[in-house]
């Protein structure tokens, strides 16, 4: 079950009240594939700059992760420079600066086009619908977006929703995109357009995931120590989809696993600043942090009162 990630390769910049980073690997397809790979391989298309580390790119490979469809261009790399408050939910953006990622144009290989599960990363919808059209005939894709395509290019996010599967947003985007403040009305709305499911990230709270019929969420899971939020709803949709993947199966039991295991991915992001935290992640210690996950939302119910 072949799994293709397409969306930034980039350089951050991160200050935080309890640190900094500068130049360090970020960007959404390298969360999503450094997270991912611990579950399953994970194929990358994107673009880097002649300055990028791809030295450092390299080095995860034996992770699992084909970096074949990084297109080296000449130029700057994609880099952006952020400062987090205290509680580290307020975020300012010091610096943007797209380099060769302001003219990526995505190009499949052919390896990469049997795709089953597709992951379209934060770009263009413009872009992403141009994905759709290298793919051949992926049985799951999920995408991303944000407030600046909302606000652009809604109408080509609109035509793209309705050819995706699941859209992966956080709350705010959400009742941008649909105009409702609710968050619950907001899915609904959305579901209108095309998905069959929408996950909505929701930081420190967890997250949603909105179907016609059901609602389930998954907590984020409790830490004491916390660096650097940077990634960790990338670093969620490789969890999710990557175990998706492993166990080839869209069940709908399934998808809620595979909730469980994106909020344990999100949860390891945080502990350190960029990827670090991965550093030292086996396959045994996310497989405990999801039984963890049980333990904290499992009851086992009285009978009733009578």
């Amino acid at each position: 079950m072949s799994l293709l990630v397409v969306g930034s390769v980039a350089l951050d910049s991160i200050f935080t009240p309890f640190g900094e980073t500068a130049d360090a690997l970020g960007g959404s397809a390298v969360y999503f594939s450094v997270a991912g790979s611990l579950l399953h391989p994970v194929q990358v298309v994107g673009v880097v700059g002649d300055d990028y580390p791809v030295h450092e790119l390299d080095a995860l490979t034996d992770r699992g992760i084909d970096w074949s469809g990084v297109e080296r261009a000449r130029g700057e790399s994609f880099r952006w420079k952020g400062k987090y408050s205290y509680d580290l939910q307020s975020r300012e953006t010091l610096e943007t600066r797209l380099g060769v990622f302001a003219h990526f144009q995505p190009k499949i290989p052919a390896a990469f086009r049997a795709a089953e599960y597709v992951f379209l990363g934060n770009i263009d919808p413009e872009l992403q619908l141009g994905v759709l059209g290298q793919v051949q005939r992926p049985r799951l894709v999920v995408c991303d977006t944000m407030n600046y395509w909302i606000q652009g290019k809604k109408a080509a996010l609109l035509e793209l929703l309705a050819r995706v599967d699941v859209l992966m947003v956080n709350d705010s985007e959400a009742r941008e995109l649909s105009g409702d403040w609710n968050i619950h009305r907001a899915g609904r709305w959305i579901l209108d357009r095309g998905p069959s499911r929408v996950v909505i990230k929701q930081g420190e709270y967890g997250a949603l995931l909105i179907e016609r019929a059901r609602t389930f969420y998954v907590p984020a899971f409790p830490l004491e120590i916390v660096y650097d939020p940077t990634g960790a709803g990338d670093a969620f949709a490789g969890g999710f989809m990557a175990y998706l993947a492993r166990t080839g199966s869209l069940a709908e039991d399934n998808i809620r696993r595979a909730m469980v295991y994106g909020a344990a991915m999100g949860s390891y992001a945080v502990e350190q600043f960029g990827i670090r935290a991965f550093d030292r992640i086996s396959l045994a210690d996310v497989e405990a942090r999801v039984r963890a996950f049980q333990d904290l939302t499992h009851v086992q119910l009285a009978e009733a009162v009578p």
